[in-house]
């Protein structure tokens, strides 16, 4: 496996988080803004100024309000923001971090935050709750990589998401750490790092990383970003969304796009699969009639 982000790999693995501004083009992002103006608008319900909801719950809670305006894989857009959680770069990263061939794409959802719709700071915290029955694996290999995709710039007056470095969140809550008690947050805060970046930026971070959303303080400001989540191809101990019940979803506008490489992040075999055969290869052309399954049959000729 070639290395290309040998840099941010080792970030990655000593920090639990690397920051790759620009990761992706105008070309790339524009089509997707689009998109999420016309789902979401410019502008919340609203005033447009800095709110913070009280609740009985502490200091930071999470509530229902902060995950408003969210969807899940396949969207209602264009093919670009279907197959940006499937980008051959993401996908070639997510394989470098996390140190194999054949990744799976597990996590894939749009999210829009508007100032003034909700407070939106939180306390720290790692991704592993809704992730894994268990907890996070000592071999990062079989962790997982999640990536938040800037489609807007995000600044700090913008809900930049703030994070602490893997070695000053053990210093302080001991080695090892997957939870972050109350009485620690402060302390937590007052070494915190930003992950603030222009729009095609892309955030890496581990599944035992402590992070925290922050609140939108910019008048009438807008944060569009993606939330993606890889791993281990063979890791049944993560998972997230289960594509297949989505199945009445718009799928075709990945199936007819995507490259086999792309939809093996989905599951999918591979050409020369045992998978396929002319029988398989016949019903799938049939659920998917504009899929271009030539490579598959290409496959299926080089195995007989």
């Amino acid at each position: 496996m070639s290395k290309h982000f040998q840099p941010h790999v080792d970030q990655w693995h000593e920090q639990g988080i690397t920051l790759l501004p620009n990761f992706f083009g105008a070309k790339d992002i524009d089509p997707i803004y689009q998109d999420y103006e016309r789902l979401y608008g410019t502008s919340g319900i609203g005033d447009g100024k800095a709110l913070n909801v009280k609740t009985d719950m502490g200091i930071g809670a999470f509530h229902p309000k902060q995950f408003a305006n969210m969807d899940t894989l396949p969207y209602d857009g264009s093919v670009a923001t279907n197959l940006i959680s499937l980008h051959p770069r993401l996908i070639a990263l997510a394989s470098e971090l996390l140190d194999c061939d054949k990744v799976h794409l597990y996590q894939s959802h749009t999210w829009a935050k508007f100032t003034g719709d909700a407070d939106y700071d939180q306390p720290f915290h790692c991704d592993f709750g809704n992730h894994t029955l268990t907890v996070p694996a000592e071999d990062s290999s079989q962790r997982t990589v999640n990536f938040v995709i800037y489609i807007s710039p995000v600044t700090n007056d913008l809900g930049a998401m703030h994070y602490v470095r893997k070695q000053d969140a053990y210093e302080i809550l001991g080695p090892g750490a997957i939870e972050a008690p109350l009485q620690h947050q402060p302390t937590l805060e007052a070494v915190q790092q930003s992950a603030a970046g222009p729009a095609g930026s892309v955030i890496a971070y581990s599944i035992d990383t402590f992070h925290r959303g922050t609140n939108m303080s910019a008048a009438n400001g807008l944060r569009y970003t993606m939330t993606v989540s890889f791993k281990r191809a063979d890791n049944a101990n993560i998972g997230f969304h289960v594509w297949q019940q989505a199945a009445n979803r718009p799928w075709h506008l990945i199936m007819n796009h995507a490259s086999p490489e792309q939809l093996a992040c989905l599951g999918i075999p591979l050409p020369g699969s045992s998978f396929w055969t002319p029988r398989t290869l016949a019903q799938c052309q049939q659920r998917w009639p504009d899929w271009n399954m030539q490579a598959y049959r290409d496959g299926l000729i080089q195995v007989i």
